[in-house]
């Protein structure tokens, strides 16, 4: 079962004190990177909230977002009347000393000054109190976020079958021709010979012959290619019908078969084998896009 790295998913929740909605979103990576964003009061549960998301996620950019209000009811914000006294005096202080007046009616302007209104209800977030309903709607958006990552790999699995067949399908092919073209090259060889020797005493021997053939099927003999290519793709098969999406695996497999597809390409030399080459490669192409965005 294949898994989409990128993905979406969210969930809304209440209790008595809070509502809480908490958004999961990721983006490719070679590797995991967790990032969480939270009221700071619960700074101490950075570590938890990734070892959550690391139970569902091996790969990719993953993003958690925590929205958190008060209940409807409670106040949200509180004014801090020791904060704003010592604003005020220290104002007057320096009032005093400019020898400039301080209007009574300034004192709104007070109010945007750090500390002196204070959210309340987040000042009664509490990290270990609050943490098992947070992790509950946490769990909630991660498990929508690995159905939206289902759906995506389902339809990323069948690409890579099809893609997967057409290398089957041009290998087949390849071997079919493979085995001609030795005899091909004979042919036109002595052909060729025959042509230039025309009208001269000179005669070409069998072991000649043979030996330039020998040399050429040995250069050009692609069975070795044609059999780990063949396994390859078996166990293309087997990492995408896995029980476990295989990205990471289904990487460095492709490089090797890109490696044998592109040894078979140099090898051969056949104007018809070049054609099977081609499709390879841009099947392998096209599948190495692919995988780029599985985990």
């Amino acid at each position: 079962m294949l898994l989409s790295m990128t993905g979406f998913g969210a969930s809304k929740g209440q209790n008595e004190r809070l509502n809480v909605a908490v958004e999961v979103r990721a983006v490719n990576n070679r590797y995991l990177k967790v990032n969480s964003r939270f009221p700071d009061a619960y700074a101490a549960l950075e570590g938890e909230i990734e070892r959550v998301v690391r139970e569902h996620a091996a790969r990719g950019t993953v993003t958690i977002a925590f929205d958190v209000r008060p209940v409807a009811g409670m106040s949200a914000s509180k004014l801090n009347v020791d904060v704003l006294t010592a604003y005020w005096n220290q104002v007057k202080e320096v009032s005093r000393q400019l020898q400039v007046g301080v209007l009574a009616d300034q004192l709104s302007s007070f109010l945007l000054l750090p500390g002196v209104v204070t959210d309340s209800a987040r000042g009664e977030l509490d990290a270990e109190r609050d943490w098992p309903f947070l992790k509950t709607q946490l769990e909630e958006a991660l498990g929508k976020f690995k159905e939206f990552r289902v759906r995506e790999g389902h339809s990323m699995g069948e690409d890579l079958r099809l893609n997967g067949r057409v290398i089957v399908s041009s290998l087949d092919e390849i071997a079919k021709t493979a085995s001609e073209v030795v005899k091909q090259y004979r042919d036109k060889l002595l052909d060729r010979i025959s042509e230039l020797l025309k009208g001269t005493n000179v005669v070409i021997t069998e072991p000649d012959l043979i030996r330039e053939v020998s040399l050429y099927a040995d250069r050009c003999d692609i069975n070795e290619e044609i059999t780990r290519l063949r396994c390859h793709l078996e166990q293309f098969e087997a990492f995408l019908s896995d029980k476990v999406s295989q990205g990471r695996k289904l990487d460095f497999l492709i490089q090797e078969m890109f490696r044998e597809v592109n040894t078979i390409g140099s090898k051969a030399n056949n104007v018809s084998l070049a054609r099977h080459v081609v499709e390879m490669k841009s099947a392998v192409e096209r599948i190495r896009e692919v995988l780029q965005n599985v985990e």
